[in-house]
């Protein structure tokens, strides 16, 4: 619904409100060589449009999951809580992984490694 300009000038947030209704950003200019998105869309869905080259098979990425866990990703890991990581660490039963870093220190955060929880579930079955 357009307003007249009579009355937008009676109206003064009348042509605010009227940007507002617009879409978002800037105005784009149709390009003669262009066609329009939506008989794009219509092309492609039809099978119509082809580039010439054909594009090999990308198979999708493979999720790269870490060796080595912190505290709160071993206790999800295992389903329990990070309380319990840090327990069993006290213990002795879970072995922690020192990293050691330049100048003889080492890595300050807990990490601990995936097959060391699974050596721990391994044990902790009943048979």
């Amino acid at each position: 619904m357009k307003v007249p300009d009579a009355r937008r000038e009676a109206l003064p947030l009348a042509a605010a409100a009227e940007r507002l209704r617009r879409p978002l950003g800037r105005p784009r200019k149709p390009r003669d060589n262009e066609s329009t998105p939506a008989s794009q869309a219509e092309a492609l869905a039809g099978g119509r449009i082809s580039t010439g080259v054909a594009l090999p098979a990308v198979p999708a990425p493979c999720p790269v999951t870490p060796r080595l866990l912190d505290v709160d990703g071993a206790a999800a890991y295992l389903g329990v809580s990070a309380w319990t990581i840090r327990d069993l660490d006290a213990g002795g039963h879970l072995p922690r992984v020192r990293l050691p870093l330049p100048g003889g220190k080492e890595l300050r955060r807990l990490l601990y490694d995936r097959t060391d929880l699974d050596r721990l579930v391994d044990r902790s079955k009943d048979r």
